[in-house]
């Protein structure tokens, strides 16, 4: 379980004061907590970069100005249309001994015995949604791909993760390897030549038979 902490100063809410806040270049977020009454803030943009620009999920230390350190989980962002910045982020608290729910990323180890035979990996499903409880969350879940030979597909029922219930269909395919696709170029440039074999034989039958 990877964790990171982010200092925050509490904020004001509305158009204006959040207008304001994005000219000083500062970014808005809000923390959810079930139960309790949600609490905006602002951070430095550059404090968000391990959080939001990674491969990881990661328990947030929440630290707003004067108060107790929060654990939390990143739920949502938004980002400029035009300039791709940060412009707002959701945290949602945990809460140790409860379990709770967090999309984590799939990543695919090793090299698959069907890629070197020339088959195609298809990772399907790039995040996974589980419920755990804080202190086993996993930062990602590895999937090892190294026996998937050529037809082969990896499903949900076959990933193997202690302490960890997935929130999917036991059927729900996580990665294939499938047989390599024939281009279209070459589909039809393997028609033409088809035909212009079967229009030679044709005219070698017509002097034939003259």
């Amino acid at each position: 379980m990877n964790s990171v902490t982010l200092k925050a100063k509490r904020r004001e809410t509305g158009k204006q004061p959040s207008k304001r806040y994005r000219r000083e270049g500062l970014v808005t977020g809000v923390y959810y907590l079930k139960g309790e009454e949600a609490i905006p803030f602002v951070v430095e943009p550059l404090d968000l970069r391990t959080i939001i620009f990674t491969s990881q999920t990661k328990i947030v230390e929440l630290e707003i100005e004067g108060e107790e350190p929060r654990e939390c989980v990143l739920k949502d962002v938004e980002f400029d249309p035009i300039t791709d910045q940060i412009t707002h982020f959701d945290l949602i608290g945990i809460v140790r001994g409860q379990l709770f729910t967090v999309d984590v990323p799939i990543i695919l180890i090793g090299s698959a015995i069907g890629a070197k035979e020339g088959g195609l990996i298809q990772h399907s499903m790039h995040k996974v949604r589980i419920h755990v409880l804080p202190r086993y969350m996993p930062s990602s879940v590895e999937v090892d791909i190294s026996e998937l030979t050529v037809g082969d597909s990896l499903f949900i029922r076959d990933l193997d993760v202690e302490n960890v219930r997935f929130d999917a269909p036991d059927d729900a395919v996580v990665v294939s390897c499938v047989p390599p696709r024939v281009s279209k170029d070459a589909v039809e440039l393997e028609d033409a030549l088809e035909e212009g074999e079967e229009g030679e034989e044709v005219e070698e039958d017509a002097e034939a038979a003259e």
